[in-house]
């Protein structure tokens, strides 16, 4: 049976976030875009937009990364004991 390393666990995790940080970013612009299109005729909305699905995928990644974090670290104190 292969062990599995924390180091390939965050790999994956700073993977996904990169990945969820430009599937949300993409989206916000087009939703932004959607809005300056069809009500204001302005860009600050697609900034917004852009903004909001950032900052999103961030919160996101930094949950998941601070669990697998949490997570390793207790296991070391168990296995220490």
């Amino acid at each position: 049976m292969a062990t599995e390393f924390v180091e390939n666990d965050i790999s994956r995790k700073w993977d996904r976030c990169f990945t969820d940080g430009l599937i949300k970013l993409g989206g916000g612009v087009v939703l932004g875009s959607v809005v300056s299109l069809m009500f204001f005729r302005r860009k600050w909305p697609i900034v917004i937009g852009a903004g909001f699905g950032l900052g999103m995928a961030y919160s996101n990644c930094e949950k998941d990364i601070n669990s697998l974090l949490h997570q390793s670290t207790s296991t070391k104190h168990n296995c220490s004991n």
